[in-house]
């Protein structure tokens, strides 16, 4: 009856305000009720695939309910512990961005685990688009929801080759010492 109950408020909830919603799915802590579809590579890329809108806005909202609410979630800038603490990362960038997309060259899947490598185009208000090449690594959770996310990328790269004075001689650098 409790869960009933739940579900109800969970939907009036998501009527009025549905980002809130999904993380308040978010922190259910299981999924008993049955509302997450199973992941796997087919569904990762149609999520993956609606976070960003036509104006390149990202939008995580609906993500959120695949998150376990113990993410660990890291990158090469932080670590970030938490459903709340991730909801605010994703909040955070999408308030410094311009525009964002996002788009999947491949995704593969073993057991719990999914890999999937991706080009991400970031614009902020004084600078161009700037893509960044990287990978992530999804860990499922027994109950099927993203217990740990690593992504890899090319920080640095991806600053000095953003800013146009450091461009050139960043990528004069980098043939010279790598080929």
């Amino acid at each position: 009856m409790q869960e009933l109950q739940e579900l109800q408020e969970l939907e009036e909830l998501e009527e009025r305000e549905p980002k809130r919603a999904n993380l308040s799915l978010a922190l259910l802590g299981n999924n008993e009720i049955g509302l997450l579809r199973t992941l796997d590579t087919g569904v990762v890329r149609e999520l993956w695939g609606r976070t960003y809108n036509a104006d390149g806005k990202p939008d995580w909202s609906h993500l959120y309910p695949y998150y376990h609410p113990d993410i660990v979630f890291q990158d090469s800038i932080q670590r970030i512990e938490g459903i709340e603490e991730f909801v605010g990362l994703c909040e955070r960038l999408t308030q410094r961005c311009q525009s964002l997309h996002m788009q999947i060259l491949s995704i593969a899947q073993n057991s719990n685990i999914i890999l999937m490598d991706w080009i991400m185009t970031m614009a902020f208000t004084k600078y161009p688009p700037n893509p960044v090449y990287g990978s992530t690594k999804l860990t499922l959770h027994e109950d099927g929801r993203i217990i740990a996310q690593r992504d890899y990328f090319d920080l640095w790269g991806a600053i000095l080759d953003g800013i146009p004075p450091l461009k050139t001689p960043y990528r004069r650098f980098m043939r010279r010492v790598f080929g």
